[in-house]
């Protein structure tokens, strides 16, 4: 019996299971995406986790104390708002405040577009690089599972302003220690983004991208490697150089 037909007429996994096994045993979960491509469970408990996040940010910290710790880790935006008068800068800041806030809400789209666009580059990678045949839907139902500990990371921000974080430290864009440039908040923008991406749980993410498209494209781990941290170094490059150019 082909590996296809064997997909096929095994009983498949519920979603809870897949999101379950995506933490005990991934290769199941990544198996029967080749069975189907559901995937709105996962990303519905990234609506939440989100969405929860937003509303604790709000409660112990505040949109303004949020944009005064990013305008603090760019110089070149500290000195325009520092030209400005009193009134102009408090203006500017309750603007800033509110494009947080509502942006921070709407995470939960911005992380759809992301989520299609970075599987759409898988996608093209896999079936025209390396001649694979998977569907677009299977690309996305990776990502989506691939990205599940990323929970945890909102889980450990949201318990650490719950028990005491200090506001006047909260980085919106690294709120938790599970990489270097956390704790080096003084350190240059270009380091900092270089170093963010040393993640424990981005990397987590990382292998788990590698086993699923390696499994779903059925190409070897070393070439799916090769196609996932080909990528993750061009957003490396990419962010440094964001990084370096709005710093």
């Amino acid at each position: 019996m082909s590996e296809d037909v064997a997909v096929s007429t095994t009983k498949g996994l519920s979603e809870v299971e897949r999101v379950v096994d995506v933490f005990i045993a991934p290769s199941k979960t990544f198996t029967d995406i080749l069975r189907s491509a559901k995937w709105l469970l996962p990303f519905l408990l990234m609506v939440v986790m989100t969405l929860a996040n937003s509303f604790v940010i709000e409660k112990q910290v505040g949109w303004p104390r949020v944009v005064e710790n990013q305008i603090h880790q760019s110089p070149q935006q500290e000195e325009k708002l520092s030209q400005l008068t009193p009134e102009q800068r408090a203006a500017q800041l309750r603007g800033m405040a509110g494009g947080y806030r509502y942006t921070s809400y709407a995470s939960p789209v911005i992380i759809l577009i992301f989520v299609a666009i970075t599987a759409l580059l898988y996608w093209v990678s896999f079936n025209f690089g390396l001649g694979a045949r998977t569907t677009y839907m299977q690309m996305f139902a990776i990502c989506v599972y691939a990205s599940l500990p990323r929970l945890i990371a909102g889980l450990l921000s949201i318990l650490s302003l719950v028990f005491g974080a200090d506001p006047d430290g909260f980085d919106l864009r690294n709120p938790v220690g599970t990489n270097p440039a956390y704790y080096l908040p003084d350190a240059g923008a270009a380091v900092r983004a270089a170093l963010g991406f040393f993640d424990v749980i981005g990397i987590w993410v990382l292998v788990l991208l590698i086993l699923g498209t390696s499994i779903v494209a059925k190409v070897s781990r070393g070439k799916a490697a090769a196609v996932i941290i080909g990528w993750w170094v061009f957003g490396l490059l990419l962010s440094v150089g964001m990084a370096t150019a709005f710093s």
